[in-house]
């Protein structure tokens, strides 16, 4: 005589947490895979071109954006590349973390319209291997992204080479 062998019987707890689990397994997946969407140049690595320049190549992002990781001051962050704004521009919320000092006061225009910044400078930027020292900075007070914009206080002693969706920076001899 064959016996039927039946199904677990779980309580409503364990159900619950089974759920849980899953859910926050869920978010934890689809974070990562938007964060990958935002910023596909997370681990950047330099290299040396024919020229023996230093360069880098970043992604452009599904949002046509080039954004890398970089730090400030030895603090992780993440850039959005723009040659539109003269100095980087960091929100006030990082530049709290960073512990950004705030220096002259001034009024800046933005694509939202003006905006109140400050004067600070940044000790080190680093991005990929290309390192520089004393980068003039603005602290922005109306940005509330997570994103330092990296301006042409910085963009400006690089070679940027755009093709298709791909954007070489090297540092020039």
């Amino acid at each position: 005589m064959k016996t039927q062998s039946s199904p677990p019987n779980f309580s409503k707890s364990t159900i619950a947490i089974i759920w849980i689990v899953l859910l926050a397994a869920t978010t934890i997946i689809f974070n990562s895979v938007l964060d990958n969407i935002n910023n596909p140049n997370k681990q950047l690595s330099i290299s040396i071109n024919e020229y023996g320049e230093q360069e880098i190549v970043l992604e452009r992002n599904r949002y046509g954006h080039y954004v890398a990781s970089g730090k400030i001051n030895g603090y992780d962050v993440d850039f959005l590349l723009d040659t539109g704004a003269t100095l980087v521009a960091i929100p006030e919320h990082i530049a709290e973390r960073l512990n950004l000092k705030k220096g002259q006061r001034f009024q800046s225009q933005t694509a939202n319209g003006m905006s109140t910044s400050y004067e600070t400078s940044i000790q080190t930027l680093t991005l990929g291997g290309i390192k520089m020292n004393n980068v003039p900075a603005s602290i922005s007070s109306g940005m509330t992204f997570n994103e330092i914009l990296l301006g042409m206080s910085f963009l400006k002693h690089l070679k940027l080479t755009q093709q298709g969706k791909l954007l070489t920076i090297s540092l020039p001899e």
